[in-house]
C-alpha cells in the first residue's frame, strides 16, 4: 500500500473511531448512571404483591422501610425511623421517625402510613403471598386468616381457639370434644365461605379492612412521628425481617386515588403515578425493555447518593446478558451461564464474581397429582437424582449437592444430609408403586420451569437422569416468567421449578414457606406436626431448642418430600471494576445510595 493512502485509511479510521458513540459503560462512569442487568420483567412494582427477586432489585431503589442496611455487613441501620427501643421483652418495639423523611411528591412520610401499609398487607382482600410474614406482629394471624358470623364469631383458619365476641356462653359449654368437632366443621370450603356457625347458623365470612381495630392488631401510630409494633413472641430476626419489601410503605393517597387498597393491577404503580420514599423515583418503565429510576431529590440522605440514574434491563436469556457485558452495555450481570464461566476464570478473572449466597435450588412436587401425590414416587425421585454430577458438568460455578432443604449456616443452623443419592433405593421404592398399582410404567411427567438457558439444561440432563435411571418420560414445557409464577401459584403443575432466596439469615426464612396453605408452599402439602415446630420455634427464646425444632422440621421434608432440594446457590455475576460500594453478602442485597461509579 502506498503511504499516500495508508495515510488516508488512517484519518478515516481515527474520525471513525472518534465518532463512535461512548458505551453504556463509559459514559455511565461520567454521568453516574449505572446499567444493570435484572432477569425476569418484575411482575409487579407494589411491595405487597411482588415475589420475585428481580422486583426487589427494582423496589430496593423506591422504598424505604423503617431500617436500612449496612452495604458490607447488612447490620440493621437507621431508614425513615432515625432511632427505635426495645422492651425488655423484646415483644414491643417503638419506632421514632426521622422529621425529614419525605415522599416523592413532598409529602411527610408518618407512622400512620405505616400502619395503613401493614394493615393493607394483611388484608384478606388483597390476598398478599407475603402476609404470612407479617403475622409475627399481635393479633395479625387473626386480622390476616381469621372469619366471622354475623353474630361475631371470630377464629384463626384451622387452627387455635376462636376469639369470643358474641357467643362465649356457648363456647364455654362446649367439652373438649365438642370444641374440637366445630373447630373441624369450620375447614375452608373456597376462598369466601368457611361454613356455617354452629352456633347462629349463620356463614362465615373472611374478615376485612374495618375489623382491624377489634382484633386489636398490634401496630399503633401513637403520633405522626411515632410507631408501636407489638410481637406475638420475641422475633430474634425482627429487625432483619425489617428490610424485606413487604414491610415497605406504600403511598396511602396515591393507593386510595387508584382504588389499590385491595385490588391489583390499578396503574398506581406506573411513572406517571408513582410516589415512594427511596433514593430513587421511577422515570420510565418500558415492558420487556428497560425501567429507568432517577435521583429522588426529596430522599431524606440525598446527599449521601451519588449515581444520578440506574436503568434495570429485564433481559431473561443469561447468554444475552453475558454478550450484553462483553459489548459494555451492562455494568452488572444477574448471573452467567455455566458454559461461559471457565471462560471468564480465564479471560476476565477480576470481573468474574463466584459468591456464598443464601439461596436453594429445588422442584416443587404437587402432592395432589398422581403420581406425585404419593411419597414413594417423590422419594424416588429425590434419591435418584446425581446432584455431584449435575453441579461439576452442568452447573460448573462451586454450587452444592443439597441433602437437605436449609442452606447450611443460615442463622447458625446446619441440618446436614437427610437423605443420599441412593440408586437402589428408588428402584426399589418405583417397584413398590407399579406393583400396588397393578402398571407397568410410571405415566409421562410433565416439569415446567421461567424461560432460561440455565435452567432448561438443568432440567434437560434431570430428565435424562430420570429417564436413563427410572424409565420415566418427563415431558419439559418452558413458561414466560409472569405465566410462570400464575402456574404455580393456581398450582397447575406436575413439577415446577423454582428457588427461594433468604428474605433474612435465619432459617425461619427457609422453614416457614412449608407450613399448611403458606403463601409460598404451592404443594398442596400440608402435616399438623411440621406446622406445630414452626410454631414451637416462633415462640422459643432458646436457641438450641429452637434450632432442634428446625431439624425435627427437615427430617419431616425428607421423609414426606413435597419438594426436591437440588443444589445450594453460589451468585455467579460480572460486574465492571468502575462499579464501587458494591459488597458480597449471603443476600446480594446492595444499597444503592452507597454505589457508584468510578475508573479505575
Amino acid at each position: 500500500m502506498r503511504p499516500a493512502n495508508f495515510f488516508c485509511l488512517f484519518l478515516a479510521c481515527l474520525a471513525l473511531a472518534c465518532s463512535r458513540p461512548p458505551s453504556n459503560v463509559e459514559s455511565g462512569a461520567r454521568d453516574q448512571v449505572l446499567h444493570l442487568g435484572n432477569g425476569a420483567e418484575p411482575q409487579s412494582l407494589d411491595p405487597h404483591i411482588a415475589t420475585s427477586v428481580s422486583a426487589h432489585h427494582i423496589l430496593s431503589s423506591l422504598l424505604e422501610g423503617l431500617l436500612s442496611e449496612h452495604p458490607k455487613t447488612l447490620v440493621p441501620q437507621p431508614g425513615v425511623a432515625e432511632s427505635w427501643t426495645i422492651s425488655e421483652d423484646r415483644k414491643t418495639y417503638i419506632f421514632t421517625f426521622r422529621n425529614n423523611a419525605k415522599w416523592s411528591n413532598g409529602d411527610p412520610v408518618t407512622a400512620h402510613d405505616f400502619v395503613y401499609s401493614y394493615r393493607r398487607m394483611l388484608n384478606q382482600e388483597l390476598a398478599a403471598q407475603y402476609a404470612y410474614m407479617l403475622q409475627v406482629f399481635k393479633n395479625a394471624k387473626l386480622f390476616n386468616t381469621g372469619h366471622k358470623c354475623a353474630g361475631g364469631l371470630w377464629l384463626l383458619a384451622k387452627d387455635g381457639e376462636p376469639k369470643q365476641v358474641a357467643h362465649p356462653k356457648e363456647w364455654a359449654a362446649l367439652d373438649d370434644a365438642g370444641r374440637k368437632k366445630f373447630l373441624t366443621s369450620l375447614q375452608p370450603k373456597d376462598e369466601e365461605a368457611t361454613g356455617t356457625c354452629g352456633f347462629c347458623k349463620t356463614q362465615l365470612q373472611s374478615l376485612d379492612w374495618k375489623d382491624w381495630d377489634r382484633c386489636e392488631v398490634g401496630v399503633r401510630a401513637i403520633d405522626e412521628r411515632t410507631l408501636e409494633l407489638k410481637l406475638e413472641n420475641p422475633t430474634p430476626y425482627f429487625l432483619e425481617l425489617l428490610n424485606h419489601y413487604s414491610f415497605w410503605p406504600v403511598h396511602p393517597g396515591t393507593i386510595e386515588k387508584f382504588g389499590a387498597r385491595t385490588v391489583r393491577g390499578t396503574g398506581w404503580a406506573l411513572p406517571e403515578n408513582h410516589v415512594g420514599n427511596g433514593p430513587f423515583t421511577l422515570e420510565e418503565w418500558r415492558i420487556n425493555a428497560r425501567m429507568v429510576m432517577k435521583k429522588n431529590p426529596t430522599y431524606w440522605d440525598a446527599k449521601t447518593v451519588k449515581l444520578n440514574e440506574i436503568r434495570f434491563y429485564p433481559i431473561e436469556s443469561v447468554d444475552t446478558e453475558e454478550r450484553a457485558f462483553r459489548s459494555s452495555f451492562l455494568h452488572h450481570t444477574q448471573t452467567v451461564p455455566p458454559h461461559r464461566i471457565d471462560f471468564h476464570r480465564k479471560k476476565n478473572p477480576d470481573l468474574l464474581h463466584l459468591d456464598t449466597y443464601l439461596s436453594v435450588y429445588f422442584y416443587r412436587f404437587n402432592t395432589k397429582k398422581a403420581p406425585l401425590d404419593d411419597v414413594r414416587v417423590r422419594r424416588a425421585l429425590a434419591l435418584s437424582l446425581n446432584r455431584e454430577d449435575l453441579v461439576k458438568y452442568v452447573l460448573k460455578a462451586g454450587q452444592q449437592p443439597a441433602y437437605n432443604y436449609t442452606p447450611p449456616g443460615t442463622g447458625g443452623f446446619t441440618a446436614g444430609p437427610q437423605f443420599n443419592y441412593d440408586l437402589v433405593g428408588a428402584k426399589k421404592l418405583i417397584a413398590a408403586y407399579l406393583k400396588e398399582k397393578g402398571i407397568k410404567e410410571l405415566p409421562e411427567i410433565e416439569l415446567k420451569y421461567n424461560t432460561s438457558e440455565s435452567h432448561q439444561k438443568v432440567a434437560e440432563a434431570i430428565q435424562s437422569m430420570w429417564r436413563k435411571e427410572l424409565g420415566i418420560n418427563v415431558v419439559l414445557d418452558n413458561q414466560e416468567w409472569k405465566v410462570f409464577l400464575k402456574t404455580v401459584e393456581t398450582q397447575d403443575y406436575v413439577i415446577a421449578r423454582a428457588g427461594w432466596v433468604g428474605d433474612y439469615n435465619d432459617p425461619n426464612t427457609f422453614m416457614d414457606m412449608w407450613v399448611t396453605d403458606g403463601g409460598h408452599n404451592n404443594t398442596g402439602w400440608s402435616s399438623k406436626r411440621y406446622d406445630e415446630l414452626i410454631e414451637l420455634s416462633a415462640a422459643e427464646g432458646d436457641k438450641a431448642k429452637r434450632l432442634g425444632y428446625f431439624q425435627e422440621a427437615e427430617k419431616i421434608l425428607a421423609a414426606e418430600m413435597p419438594m426436591l432440594p437440588i443444589y445450594f446457590y453460589v451468585r455467579s455475576s460480572l460486574r465492571q471494576s468502575s462499579v464501587k460500594g458494591w459488597w458480597p453478602n449471603v443476600l446480594d442485597h446492595h444499597p444503592y445510595k452507597h454505589v457508584y461509579l468510578e475508573e479505575d
